[in-house]
């Protein structure tokens, strides 16, 4: 059996799917609609919605193909679409809120808080955040985006983003303090 390696192949798919060939964009569907749809559900709590926000990416990746440069990974590019389209549609759906806070300064938060929780119920307690908590939060500890680009995207101060991060970190981590003593029966 032959392999081909995956660079080589995306890129000729790549060029195809910019001449419109539908059967390489299917195929540039297939490889990362499913990476894509866990980005939009990361900020889209409703399953449909993303599903919803995913394919609106992927029009605007076939739409705007001709405009990737080859520079960094064709994936960072779709995800930084999509991330922007989830971003877009808590926005239409009038969704985000920020609380407003005096400027939190940086903390170092605890990270040995042991847990035996499934990536099912993280999710859900990131889904329980409120909005603007989530939104941020997701952005800079999983997205790794930093609080200016953060502020930016979403058209809040620096001080704005700090202050919904802190916040998300203290209610998960009361959450899962709360989860590991009373759900799990230990501490």
């Amino acid at each position: 059996m032959k392999v081909i390696q995956l660079h080589k192949n995306e890129s000729l798919l790549i060029k195809k799917a910019i001449k419109n060939n539908r059967e390489a964009q299917h195929v540039l569907f297939q490889l990362h609609a499913p990476k894509m749809l866990s980005v939009c559900r990361y900020y889209i709590k409703d399953t449909q919605s993303a599903e919803e926000a995913m394919l609106n990416g992927f029009f605007k990746v076939f739409h705007n193909l001709k405009s990737f440069k080859n520079q960094g990974s064709f994936e960072g590019w779709i995800r930084r679409i999509m991330v922007r389209e989830s971003i877009s549609f808590l926005r239409q759906k009038k969704q985000i809120e920020f609380s407003s806070d005096a400027e939190v300064e940086d903390v170092q938060f605890s990270n040995n808080i042991q847990t035996n929780m499934e990536v099912a119920e993280i999710q859900q307690l990131i889904d329980d955040l409120p909005e603007g908590y989530k939104l941020v939060f997701v952005m800079y500890a999983i997205e790794g985006y930093k609080h200016q680009e953060i502020a930016k995207m979403l058209d809040i101060s620096e001080s704005t983003s700090k202050s919904q991060l802190f916040k998300a970190r203290k209610a998960l981590q009361h959450k899962i303090k709360e989860l590991n003593t009373t759900g799990y029966g230990t501490n």
